[in-house]
This record gives structure tokens, sequence and C-alpha cells, in this order.
């Protein structure tokens, strides 16, 4: 059974900075096209940022520049490093595949940019 955990939200400041984590579980982690997604309130969930099992990263024009997706297969891990935060930011953020039908969501982590 996938499952997916993310970590790491937090409340901080408009120009601050924090790091996602997400854990994998149940799949074949390496060969898996992963992403970081958010849902702000009112809002459709989006995509923001794709890691591919191999190839280039790609992210929202919205995140681009200040965002930076990486991955760590041997620890089964998805990460998303986030500077320069905005309000607009502020959304629960989840991993979950990023080319495949997503699987079950996670709990997701809050994100929060505000003076």
């Amino acid at each position: 059974q996938v499952q997916l955990v993310e970590s790491g939200g937090g409340l901080v400041q408009p120009g601050g900075s924090l790091r996602l984590s997400c854990a994998a579980s149940g799949m074949i982690f390496s060969i898996m096209d992963m992403g970081w997604y958010r849902q702000a309130p009112g809002k459709q969930r989006e995509l923001v940022a794709g890691i591919p099992s191999g190839g280039s990263t790609n992210y929202a024009d919205s995140v681009k520049g200040r965002f930076t997706i990486s991955r760590d297969n041997a620890k089964r891990t998805v990460n998303l490093q986030m500077d320069s935060l905005k309000p607009g930011d502020t959304a629960v953020h989840y991993c979950n595949l990023s080319k495949s039908i997503p699987r079950p969501w996670g709990q997701g982590t809050q994100v929060t940019a505000a003076p």
C-alpha cells in the first residue's frame, strides 16, 4: 500500500525559507516521476514542481527561481526547498506522482507566509 508522509511546513515571514520533505513507501520509488503540489483555500490543487526518475526538473511559473525540488532514491524521499516565500505561497503542500494517476494523498503540510 502506497503511503506518502509530508513534513517541514510552518509559519514564516515573507522572504523566509522552508524545506519540505516527503517520505514514500509501498512503491518502487526510484522509477516514479514525483512532484510537489499545493492547495490554497478555495482553490484547486496545483502541481508546482516535478522531478522525473531521470531528466530535468520542472516548475510552475509562480515558483520558478525560488523553489528547488530534489530527491534521494536511497532514502525514498522527495524534498522541496522553498526560498523567498510570498503570502501567495500559503497553502497545504502535498507530494505525489507527477505524470501518473495520483496515489492516495497524504495529510499534507501547511505552509504559511505572513508578517
